[in-house]
């Protein structure tokens, strides 16, 4: 039941990582650290792709879209928490909140999506090599890129629905650095149960199938490849490729199963598992993808020499 007369929250205040402030300034330079090296990171993994003829292939075109949404995913909530590392009563808006959690939803679940786009691009290269080009041409490709950001879209919406419609009326203290569901919706004045239950089927049944779902086609195709492997490098860049893959699978869903697929209380290692799922996750993409891919790793180094080091000349 929502409460007859109450005064609406107009803001919220957040606990941050610390209350200390020398730890504050640790992690201030740690997590700007992180930051400064995702931005570039994945600007230069866009930019070799975009600007590299011999990058041309369906997996390239996801990957700079997997590097642009990490760079977004990065910026929703990177920013404010080096700021409020600096401000004793860190405040957000009920509107800036909205919009925080409604961007981070839209974000994260358009990677979730364009992560299963990506594992069926690798089923189509390795189960199907000689329609490869054909099946994953360019138009397709887009139109699973804009379906993924539909979903993600989608999604975002039915959690912001959900939220907006609760009462906030007594506290306005969040347990974190961020707005998010799991926090929001503990201080609403109304019984939250069918709302929860909804938002743990909506983001973490939908995590659990999906990463399930990933992880039995990448063994799939990681046993086919072994079943039909020689020494040849296609093959081994293959593997490479399925391995960087899961990799980022593993990274992107373990922490979303651990904070959307249970119910919503505060344990005490929710902060790093929502550091390590805001923060840094997103670094993982640069590293993994230049250190494990050959191609990017040459085409980067061309990059360099030609647009930096040619300048400096």
């Amino acid at each position: 039941m929502e409460p007859a007369n109450y005064t609406r929250v107009t803001e919220f205040v957040l606990t941050g990582l610390s209350q200390t402030r020398e730890v504050q300034l640790v992690l201030f330079v740690i997590f700007l650290s992180f930051y400064l090296f995702i931005l570039p990171g994945n600007i230069l993994i866009i930019c070799t792709i975009r600007l590299d003829p011999h990058l041309t292939s369906p997996m390239y075109f996801l990957l700079a879209n997997l590097a642009f949404l990490d760079i977004w995913y990065s910026s929703i909530t990177a920013p404010k928490m080096l700021i409020d590392f600096f401000v004793e009563r860190k405040r957000i808006s009920f509107g800036g909140c909205i919009a925080q959690l409604f961007f981070l939803h839209f974000v994260g679940a358009s990677e979730m999506f364009l992560l299963t786009v990506m594992a069926f691009d690798r089923y189509a290269a390795i189960c199907r090599p000689l329609h490869y080009a054909t099946i994953m041409n360019r138009r397709l490709c887009s139109i699973l890129v804009v379906l993924s950001w539909l979903g993600g879209f989608i999604h975002s919406i039915i959690q912001v629905a959900l939220i907006v419609r609760l009462p906030f009326c007594g506290p306005n203290e969040l347990d974190s650095y961020f707005c998010d569901i799991t926090q929001v919706i503990r201080i609403a004045c109304a019984n939250t149960f069918p709302e929860e239950l909804v938002m743990i089927f909506s983001s973490g049944l939908i995590s659990v199938v999906c990463f399930i779902a990933l992880l039995m086609s990448y063994a799939f195709l990681l046993a086919m490849l072994k079943k039909h492997s020689g020494s040849d490098e296609s093959t081994s860049r293959a593997m490479s490729t399925c391995y960087s893959h899961i990799t980022i699978v593993v990274f992107m869903f373990g922490p979303s199963i651990y904070i959307y697929a249970r119910p919503f209380d505060s344990f005490s290692l929710d902060k790093v598992v929502s550091v390590f799922h805001t923060v840094i996750f997103p670094l993982l993409n640069p590293i993994i993808y230049t250190l494990r891919n050959k191609e990017v790793k040459t085409a980067m180094r061309k990059l360099v020499n030609r647009y930096i080091l040619c300048k400096e000349k």
